[in-house]
């Protein structure tokens, strides 16, 4: 029989809230302080909350298993299903050795470290998560800085820190498009309002991830390369997202980034060649960056490779080699970067509305999950009226971003001149070494699904709705926490997109202003949700290392999502003028 949500089962929301909040406090807790195995951590949050929806907020057990067992399904697909053909087609670039081909060709490019980081986590991740969103970012980001020698700590936190600004964006404007969709807002002005928070933090990102990676100092030496591929990027994302609407902004930012910082590299240089020093990223600071010295050398001699400059290998030692790329035709150049090219128009056209409904209507069984669908309701304050919440599994295997990176494996493996034999034990190996990280994501989308369906984000929700006039600031913190807890701006969007509306009706802010900034603090969630976390670690081949990776993000993190939070402030009663 139907249940109904209720958000107050201590009988006052703050106590609630803690309780309902006690999941993810056990699973991040045991990641970042305890060093626990990623899937433990998932299994125990989930247990956690099972535990309390079941006996304080008394949803009835059936509900509470099929929400976890519909959670562990959407884990695997199409979360899952991303990461794993991501990863294999890393794996193929390597095993035909293309990768090292390609490290030399974007050391060609962009020499010095940094902004080989510039043109790889913020540039091209943008480019990724404005096709595809869900993880590919990360997973091809993190995969493409390891295999330039970056060390896989600082690859991961890399990829997941230069994966914000882009997010809202993502998948061809999703979260735009599913915020408009639960507040009846157009999304045109759901756009236009994120363009106008947003593109400040565009061009912050860059100045942030490279202080990130190798301190103050070091990073004001690139300043220029800084300010293009952010500035370039936040024009662009403010004027495609106020003047055409959402589903091209980051395909069109990103570029643009591209283009303008490959430009700038043909003409300007950094004047010293910053490199790893011998111990890497072993003493990352994870919580506040070093000072460069501590951490890294630079070098200053001068560049004697055929190249112009040093190369440093994967054990971070500085060492000048000769450079194999200028023996080689042009054409090996272009066929090391073919895999990546064959993925961006993939992916790119899978995303197509018009491409995405026609593999649909071929292959888009929608599976009504038995016991669950429309047997949990939501009611007020969460909504304006009682709302009973669908539970449908959409195994959309031929139009899933996944079948689009299987598929670019699959040819470009071909045309690299792999057998088709080949190419099935290389995905076979794939499978095994993803096995554990598939398995973690599964039990935190699981947690994920009970928390939702339980009713006990909804409790931390009403919590941030309760801090009146302060509303605003802690608006993009609920988009925040909704990304942490979800792994998806779009999730968090459909799940506080209404309460942030109805919140700030009693506040007497603007629910434009509100349910945008859900999104625009959203974004840097996602540094630290579980999911991207492990994507993170699978791509960086740091499976058991999640919890090294959050403790280096999660300051950065809650540090962006505080200055989101101050300028939706600033919006709200500084800058009324500012919302469309």
């Amino acid at each position: 029989m139907p249940w109904m949500q209720h958000y107050s089962p201590m009988g006052n929301v703050g106590l609630s809230a803690v309780i309902a909040a006690l999941p993810v406090v056990i699973l991040l807790a045991l990641l970042g302080v305890f060093h626990v195995k990623a899937h433990w951590a998932a299994i125990a949050g989930l247990l956690a909350s099972v535990l309390i929806a079941a006996f304080v907020y008394h949803m009835p057990g059936r509900l509470t298993g099929m929400a976890a067992l519909d959670g562990a399904a959407y884990g695997l697909f199409p979360i899952g299903w991303i990461v794993l053909c991501a990863i294999y087609v890393y794996d193929i670039t390597v095993y035909t050795g293309q990768f090292e081909v390609l490290k030399h060709s974007v050391a060609g490019i962009a020499g010095d470290r940094r902004t080989q980081a510039l043109l790889i986590a913020f540039s091209f991740g943008a480019f990724i998560e404005g096709a595809a969103g869900f993880g590919t970012p990360v997973a091809i980001s993190a995969a493409m800085l390891i295999g330039l020698g970056f060390k896989p700590r600082l690859a991961a936190g890399l990829a997941l820190i230069g994966n914000t600004a882009p997010v809202a964006f993502g998948a061809l404007g999703t979260p735009i498009l599913a915020l408009a969709k639960v507040t009846g807002i157009p999304a045109e002005l759901l756009s236009a309002m994120v363009g106008r928070q947003l593109p400040l933090f565009s061009l912050i990102v860059p100045f942030w991830l490279i202080w990130a990676m190798c301190g103050w100092r070091r990073m004001l030496e690139v300043w220029p390369a800084c300010l293009v591929a952010g500035g370039s990027f936040a024009v662009v994302q403010f004027a495609v997202s106020n003047y055409l609407g959402p589903t091209l902004v980051d395909i069109a930012a990103s570029t643009t980034s591209i283009v303008s910082l490959m430009v700038l590299l043909r003409v300007w240089k950094p004047r010293t060649n910053w490199e790893f020093g011998s111990n890497g990223d072993a003493e990352l600071d994870p919580v506040t960056p070093r000072t460069e010295g501590e951490r890294f050398s630079v070098v200053e001699a001068e560049r004697r490779s055929p190249s112009g400059r040093g190369e440093t290998g994967i054990s971070g030692t500085v060492a000048v080699l000769e450079d194999p790329i200028q023996a080689r035709a042009k054409a090996g150049t272009l066929l090391a970067w073919m895999p990546w090219l064959v993925l961006s128009v993939l992916v790119f056209a899978w995303g197509l509305p018009q491409v995405k409904s026609r593999l649909d209507r071929i292959s888009a069984p929608s599976v009504t999950v038995p016991l669950l669908h429309q047997q949990v309701f939501r009611a007020p304050p969460v909504v304006s009226t009682l709302k009973a919440e669908d539970a449908k599994f959409l195994f959309n295997w031929l139009s899933a971003t996944g079948t689009a990176l299987l598929l670019s494996g699959v040819v470009s493996g071909l045309l690299l001149g792999l057998h088709p034999a080949q190419l099935v034990r290389l995905f076979a190996r794939t499978v095994w070494r993803v096995r554990i990280s598939l398995l973690t994501i599964a039990a935190m989308m699981a947690l994920g699904f009970v928390t939702r369906y339980g009713g006990l984000d909804a409790t931390m929700g009403l919590a941030f709705a309760k801090t009146g006039k302060l509303f605003p600031f802690f608006s993009p913190l609920l988009g925040w926490l909704g990304v942490a807890l979800t792994g998806s701006d779009t999730a968090s969007n459909v799940l506080f997109g209404n309460l942030q509306q109805i919140s700030a009706h009693q506040v007497g802010v603007s629910p434009l202003l509100a349910a945008a900034s859900n999104s625009s603090g959203g974004v840097m969630g996602k540094m630290i949700d579980a999911q991207s976390i492990v994507v993170a670690g699978v791509a960086t081949n740091q499976q058991g290392q999640e919890g090294s990776i959050l403790r280096y993000v999660f300051f950065h993190s809650l540090a962006l999502a505080v200055l989101v939070g101050l300028l939706v402030l600033m919006q709200a009663y500084v800058f009324p003028a500012l919302i469309p």
